[in-house]
C-alpha cells in the first residue's frame, strides 16, 4: 500500500494511507493559502494532489469468477541455463519470476531510489535553504553525518522526513 506524508508549509501534519491523507486534510481549518498545504508519496517523493471535494472511494465488491490479475505479457530475454532452472521451478517460469520480482520488492528500495526520493522531497520543500545543494551532495555521497550537520537549522519535520526517506527511519 503506498504511503503518503502531509506538510502545512514546514510542519508535518500526517503520514498514512490516501484516505487517511484526505480525511486529514478535510478535518482541518482552511488555511490562507492553498499552496501552503503539500502532500508527497513516501516511495518516490514526489509531490502529489489529492481532490478533496471527491468522496473517498470504497472498495468495489468482489465480482463472481475468477480475478483478473492484471497480467502483462512482454519478453524476457534469459540464458539457456536461467530458463533451464526457470522451468524445473514448481509453478514454472513465470510463476518463479513473479516470486522473485516480489522477494526483491519487499527486500526494498535500492539506495539510489530512496536518495532520489529524499531529493524529490527537498527540491519541493527545502529549495531555498542554507546549504540545499551541499546538502544534496552528502545525500548523493550517502554521508548522513554532513547531511545532518547541513540540515542542522532547518525545520525538524522536513530534515527528518528527508533522513526517513534517504536511510530509512
Amino acid at each position: 500500500m503506498t504511503s503518503y506524508t502531509a506538510f502545512v508549509t514546514e510542519s508535518w501534519l500526517a503520514t498514512g494511507s490516501r484516505n487517511h491523507i484526505v480525511e486529514t486534510l478535510r478535518g482541518m481549518p482552511e488555511t490562507e493559502r492553498a499552496s501552503d498545504i503539500l502532500v508527497f508519496d513516501d516511495e518516490t517523493g514526489q509531490q502529489v494532489d489529492f481532490d478533496l471535494r471527491a468522496l473517498a472511494q470504497e472498495p468495489a465488491p468482489p465480482k463472481r469468477g475468477r480475478p483478473k490479475l492484471g497480467v502483462t505479457s512482454k519478453e524476457v530475454t534469459l540464458l539457456p541455463r536461467h530458463w533451464d532452472w526457470l522451468t524445473k521451478q514448481p509453478g514454472g517460469a513465470s510463476a518463479t519470476l513473479r516470486k522473485l520480482v516480489e522477494t526483491a520488492r519487499k527486500a526494498g528500495l535500492p539506495d539510489r531510489s530512496k536518495r532520489d526520493a529524499a531529493y524529490h522531497f527537498l527540491s519541493a520543500m527545502a529549495g531555498d535553504y542554507p546549504h540545499f545543494e551541499e546538502a544534496i551532495r552528502a545525500l548523493y555521497a550517502d554521508d548522513r553525518n554532513r547531511f545532518e550537520t547541513l540540515t542542522a537549522k532547518w525545520p525538524i519535520a522536513v530534515r527528518d522526513h528527508a533522513l526517513g526517506l534517504a536511510w530509512g527511519q
